[in-house]
């Protein structure tokens, strides 16, 4: 199966497809619409051959549709088909999720994507879960305020790389993950990784997009909310005094939600 793997930036959409080397771009922006993304897309891969579409999308999906308009670009994302523009099978997911299923090794990882705003996704024993850390409160204002584009530009490198550390020591701390990943196209400006960290290329986003039609590989899998099932009555009422068996782990029986 070819698959044809596109990335939705908050600068430029970038798109890959199987056996080629070379990605193909063009900009994104405040007024890029779902149709108008899907025209330049087409426009630009007209000469490659495809059974099957990957978008990471800049924002929460759920089952396969976005859930939420992007914070920068234009509206209608939410209700949009994207099989039918596209003319064939389409996954979407979150497109930070995307870029850490292709990074992924082993173990948990913590995947951050420093670009326009902040992507974030944890990868479980090869099961993927989004994140939206971008605009929870840090601080006076959303851990995107301290990290994004607009910081960088804003206060410089020097100022900006601090607070990258700042916020990546409080993640590690809180998450406890084995591997820590950054991406993004801010991370080369970075002055020197935070301790624990190794830096993702932005090719692992397309890695990731063609992993996600893989047949039988664990790794193409997203998890997503589920109801928790209520717990069982016990048989019979105990007769002595001793401690109780230790709870289940959360994940046991799960999909692998990862936070």
């Amino acid at each position: 199966m070819k698959v044809l793997a596109v990335d939705v930036g908050g600068t430029n959409v970038k798109i890959l497809v199987t056996g080629e080397d070379t990605p193909r771009k063009f900009p994104s922006g405040p007024n890029l619409t779902p149709q108008r993304m899907v025209d330049g897309v087409k426009k630009l891969a007209k000469d490659w051959k495809y059974d099957a579409v990957s978008v990471g999308y800049p924002g929460m999906v759920l089952r396969n549709r976005p859930v939420a308009e992007p914070h920068n670009l234009g509206r209608g994302w939410v209700a949009f088909d994207f099989e039918k523009a596209f003319g064939c099978r389409v996954k979407v997911v979150n497109d930070a999720a995307m870029q850490a299923l292709g990074s992924y090794k082993k173990g948990k990882m913590l995947f951050l994507g420093l670009g326009t705003g902040l992507g974030s996704a944890m990868v479980v024993d090869g099961i993927v879960e989004p994140m939206e850390l971008a605009h929870l409160p840090y601080k006076k204002k959303t851990y995107e305020d301290y990290v994004g584009r607009r910081a960088l530009e804003k206060q410089g490198k020097k100022k900006w790389s601090r607070q990258v550390a700042e916020v990546v020591a409080q993640l590690i701390a809180a998450l406890e993950p084995d591997d820590i990943v950054l991406g993004g196209g801010n991370t080369k400006k970075l002055r020197e990784l935070p301790p624990r960290c190794r830096a993702g290329e932005n090719a692992n986003a397309f890695k990731g997009g063609f992993r996600l039609w893989e047949s039988g590989d664990a790794r193409r899998r997203v998890s997503s909310p589920k109801k928790r099932a209520a717990p069982k009555k016990r048989a019979a009422r105990r007769t002595s005094i001793e401690p109780a068996a230790p709870p289940r782990n959360a994940a046991e029986g799960t999909t692998g939600s990862a936070t």
